[in-house]
């Protein structure tokens, strides 16, 4: 088994040298080997993402962890007397269950349209949710990173334990079938490194895409859009900026 997590720690560093060559420094590589070996996390699965020089835990890096270690259940619910589904706002309380006779470890999560991003507005139920999940697990297992869905800019409706799986959602621009971060996380962490505002990004890649809403592009043409985009915010962020601001004008009044 250890021999095993070594194997995965030098694949993780190798891996990440690809990934984040730009950022990835001594003190990330240590730490990265160190979450490997203890906790078996893979950076090929999207267990970890280095954002903005900070490695986060993700939510399906999570329910591996407690699937390895034999997890014996996770339970949620509603702490109705602070939600409020009229304004959006959401709390919910996890429950975490390590074996039949251990105490459970509990976890509270909240998402309202102030702290989640724009991409997943009317989606904050479901955002609280995984939060509150998320916490328990990182206190039960003892991560000390916090979660990418914790994040106001990267949260997004991941699929949790009490979430059915949205089958179109396989084969649109925003999902993913490798357990690889989504399109639309890597498009936020865009938004979010160059400031850029996210409706008018939204309608510049409708427009990139030639479709009248972003998740009505292929996958393909979302990827192609991204590439596009973090070009040309790294070449010249002005000129995107003026591009962007073209499409906060009417419709009518674009040429």
């Amino acid at each position: 088994m250890k021999r095993d997590l070594k194997l995965l720690a030098r694949r993780n560093v190798s891996l990440a040298k690809v990934k984040w060559f730009n950022e990835l420094g001594r003190h990330h590589i240590q730490a990265l080997r160190f979450l490997s070996e203890s906790y078996g996390f893979a950076v090929s699965l999207g267990d970890l993402l280095l954002l903005e020089g900070t490695w986060y835990v993700t939510h399906a890096g999570l329910l591996r962890l407690a699937a390895r270690n034999r997890c014996r259940g996770i339970q949620v619910q509603q702490v109705r007397g602070l939600c409020d589904p009229v304004a959006g706002r959401w709390v919910f309380k996890a429950f975490v269950y390590k074996s039949p006779s251990a105490m459970a470890f509990v976890g509270y999560g909240d998402a309202d349209p102030s702290n989640c991003s724009t991409l997943v507005h009317g989606a904050e139920m479901r955002v609280a949710e995984t939060r509150a999940v998320n916490r328990a697990l990182r206190k039960a297992y003892g991560i000390g990173l916090c979660s990418v869905e914790e994040l106001g800019c990267l949260s997004r409706p991941s699929q949790s334990p009490s979430v059915p799986v949205n089958r179109n959602q396989r084969h649109n621009g925003n999902g993913s079938t490798n357990g690889q971060p989504r399109l639309r996380d890597q498009l936020c962490l865009l938004i979010r490194e160059y400031n850029l505002d996210p409706n008018l990004v939204k309608a510049y890649a409708a427009d990139f895409c030639g479709t009248q809403t972003l998740s009505g592009a292929s996958r393909e043409l979302v990827e192609s859009f991204i590439s596009h985009l973090s070009a040309s915010a790294k070449e010249n962020r002005d000129t995107l900026v003026c591009k962007l601001n073209s499409y906060a004008q009417p419709q009518e009044a674009k040429s």
